[in-house]
């Protein structure tokens, strides 16, 4: 009976004896803990079989059909770091031929049609096309010929054949080896490639120019491909150097030579294919009147231009989908010969606020 009391006595203290204070972490994550617990129980069901998370397979990208600005890679001289603007000259003008101001890859001498005074009081206003007033002449043609051209002429200005861009200094071998190195890849990596294949040569102003053809030539392929070039356009690059270093290719012949006979020189070089010949001559040497039917982007623009639904005629695939050979030669044949300028808009037909089709 006393050890009965006894130990109720001590069962009540125990109860009166308070529990020593848990930290407010471990509190905390108790409750955190049973809350799990509660909701787990709770929401305790039959186990199932997680479904395999489809993971898609990321095709890489084909390359975005040539456009004016991959083309640009052909114009862009290795010290553009910045925006540059170009003195212009007055120089004469033809149409139908080089109106870029070439510079020899081995001398840097400059390479161009005849300078002019505008001046003088022996020359009549408008009786000449030169470097000043190209551009005005072939946008004027190009309405004169469908009116539908004017919002597009309005509202993009062509700095390519403008007064500007016609005095940029264009070194051949560097926007050939510059369009060789932009193939098959992204402007970014473009960039990257021929910011390591300048690094390449000792020059003491490599920072503002493109190494010579004979700085090029006797360069092993293997040492040209660390600048990330694949093999075959380390071979291009430098067979388009030899080429040049043993007067194969000169700028006096590209900037003189009729545009066949032009293009079928170049075409002969390993690594140039007509579009990228065909680019060279349009933002390169400034010709107006190429005209590439090669080209998605020209094709898909010129549809939109005559009112076909380009969107519905996506689908249906094959290389001339949105509009056939035959049918570009002829409307495009009506703006020779500014066809490089006709060209250039139709890359941004779809660009325009207007819609081109609809204007009578």
């Amino acid at each position: 009976m006393a050890a009965a009391r006894r130990s109720s006595r001590l069962s009540a203290q125990s109860d009166a004896k308070p529990s020593s204070p848990q930290p407010e972490d471990q509190t905390a994550n108790s409750t955190q803990n049973n809350r799990k617990r509660k909701a787990s129980t709770s929401k305790a069901t039959a186990p199932v079989t997680p479904t395999k998370r489809r993971t898609e397979r990321i095709q890489p990208v084909p390359p975005l059909t040539p456009t004016p600005s991959a083309a640009g890679a052909i114009a862009e001289p290795a010290a553009s770091t910045k925006p540059r603007t170009h003195p212009t000259i007055a120089r004469l003008a033809d149409p139908l031929a080089t109106n870029a101001t070439l510079l020899s890859p081995e001398t840097s001498r400059v390479v161009a049609f005849k300078d002019i005074d505008l001046g003088s009081p022996s020359k009549k206003p408008g009786t000449r096309i030169t470097t000043e007033n190209l551009l005005d002449v072939a946008c004027a043609h190009l309405i004169s010929v469908d009116e539908r051209m004017r919002p597009l002429v309005e509202r993009n200005h062509c700095k390519v054949f403008s007064p500007e861009g016609l005095a940029e200094k264009i070194d051949p071998f560097e926007s050939l080896a510059s369009g060789i190195i932009s193939q098959q890849v992204s402007g970014a990596a473009a960039r990257s490639i021929k910011a390591k294949f300048l690094a390449l040569f000792d020059t003491r102003d490599r920072t503002t120019r493109f190494p010579h053809p004979s700085e090029v030539a006797p360069v092993p392929v293997e040492t040209l491909r660390t600048a990330g070039l694949s093999q075959r356009k380390a071979e291009y690059i430098k067979g388009l150097a030899e080429k040049f270093a043993n007067g194969e290719l000169s700028t006096e012949m590209l900037h003189d030579a009729p545009y066949e006979e032009l293009v079928e020189k170049l075409i002969a070089v390993r690594g140039l294919g007509r579009w990228s010949v065909e680019m060279f001559a349009c933002f390169g040497l400034k010709r107006m009147d190429v005209f590439s039917v090669g080209d998605l982007g020209v094709q898909r623009g010129m549809a939109a231009f005559v009112g076909r639904d380009v969107a519905k005629l996506k689908s249906k695939g094959g290389k001339w989908k949105y509009m056939s050979e035959r049918e570009m030669l002829d409307i495009s044949e009506k703006f020779a010969p500014y066809r490089s300028l006709f060209m250039w808009l139709m890359w941004r037909v779809e660009d325009s606020y207007t819609d081109v089709s609809t204007l009578e």
